[in-house]
């Protein structure tokens, strides 16, 4: 598609400044996340809340066997038990989707802006304010809305993918990031510093069930499994993994993966026997079998590894070196690195997704101030996309896919 070309922002773009002084002062910390882990005392919506319908005492256990084939129900039927993103491959859009906008929303952490962003001319013709500590942009199950995750502004901003333009925000307590049951009957809600993940109305985000991760330090990153049964998130500032029963709404399983771990964004195989979960410590991704519960491999990478994202063909899962400014590229026929691309000049790719027709990885420069467009085929740099501070956790929309799962668009 051509060599790197850079662009600025349009006439809409607020003034941003790519500040490489940025890399050095935040380096140092740790992982995903603004803020240090702390607890904070339950907010008034969190209180009020009801338990979950087969509330019991979490188990202590460190694995619970949940049936491989019987899925949650509710949830889509799987078609292609060979590949759960079949229903996800280029150009698949639903009907829902295919009304939005072609557009990349890029939340800017430091800046409390979103960029929008025109990924046929490469520029951004918007950018509008949002609540403080912006982390992700997610699409809803319904692929109705896209909900910016305000975490230390404790609210959920949500924009319309028909006209690409921001709503009414929603207080929510530390929405860090946000994902979808399988089904469609809960929004999840990582509520990284207080230390527990919420179940809430889909729609209204009210809550339903609090569940308390006090083991699970920094928690934040997840994916659910094949039937919908249970879903394996991270723990970033102890080095833990969790395994969650999706119906009972409490933690079944847990892998201690040392004091150094940091882990961060989590995807299934294709097969769904394999969870991808990445270290950016480790510097590459762990395996994890979901039943049993347990690490069975580890792949190395590059320094700091980050994102984790699905080709449309479902051959590849991209890893992003956030410390190093590469793209590992790992077949999940073989379980091992197959290609690396190395961004010119350095980088810091953090959090995004692959376009529509898969040919373009869309990532964000968390440390650089933009947005890097990669041609997802050979790897090249195609564009370098002046944005906000801090730039997280972007979401290329429309996507393919029937149900939307959460983070930057995981689609089914």
């Amino acid at each position: 598609m051509g060599r790197e070309r850079t662009f600025s922002g349009g006439a809409h773009q607020s003034r941003v400044v790519t500040r490489v002084a940025v890399a050095a002062s935040f380096l140092a910390l740790a992982g995903c996340a603004s803020t240090a882990p702390t607890t904070s005392a339950p907010t008034p919506s969190a209180t009020a809340a009801t338990s979950p319908p087969a509330a019991a005492p979490p188990q202590r256990q460190k694995d619970v066997h949940l049936a491989r084939g019987a899925a949650l129900p509710g949830m889509p039927p799987v078609p292609n038990h060979k590949n759960i993103y079949a229903d996800a491959g280029a150009g698949m859009l639903s009907a829902t989707a295919r009304r939005a906008r072609s557009l990349v929303y890029v939340p800017n952490l430091d800046s409390g802006t979103v960029s929008v962003i025109d990924p046929r001319q490469f520029h951004v013709i918007n950018t509008f304010s949002v609540g403080k500590g912006p982390q992700h942009v997610v699409p809803s199950y319904d692929m109705k809305t896209l909900w910016v995750n305000n975490n230390i502004g404790n609210s959920l901003t949500p924009i319309n993918p028909r006209t690409g333009k921001p709503g009414r925000s929603v207080t929510v307590a530390d929405p860090y990031n946000l994902y979808f049951t399988p089904d469609g009957k809960y929004a999840v809600v990582m509520a990284e510093r207080e230390r527990a993940i919420d179940f809430r109305d889909p729609h209204t985000m009210r809550l339903t069930h609090r569940m308390r991760t006090p083991d699970c330090q920094g928690v934040n990153h997840a994916d659910f499994s094949a039937n919908g049964r249970y879903f394996i998130a991270t723990c970033e500032f102890n080095g833990r993994l969790i395994k969650v029963d999706t119906l009972k709404q409490r933690v079944v399983g847990e892998i201690d993966l040392g004091s150094s771990a940091k882990p961060q964004d989590v995807k299934l195989s294709p097969d769904g026997r394999v969870f991808y979960v990445a270290d950016m410590m480790a510097n590459g991704v762990y395996m994890i079998s979901g039943a049993p519960f347990r690490r069975i491999g580890f792949i190395p990478t590059g320094k700091g590894t980050h994102g984790l994202y699905a080709s449309r063909d479902a051959r590849y899962l991209y890893a992003s070196n956030r410390d190093e400014g590469s793209v590992s590229v790992i077949s999940f026929a073989t379980r091992k690195v197959v290609k690396k691309w190395q961004i010119p000049g350095g980088g810091s790719p953090d959090m995004g997704n692959v376009s529509v027709d898969g040919k373009v990885l869309w990532l964000s420069g968390r440390y650089n101030g933009v947005v890097y467009a990669i041609d997802a085929r050979d790897g090249h740099l195609i564009a370098r996309i002046p944005v906000g501070r801090q730039p997280h956790g972007l979401c290329v929309w429309p996507q393919p896919g029937r149900y939307s799962l959460g983070h930057t668009g995981v689609t089914r």
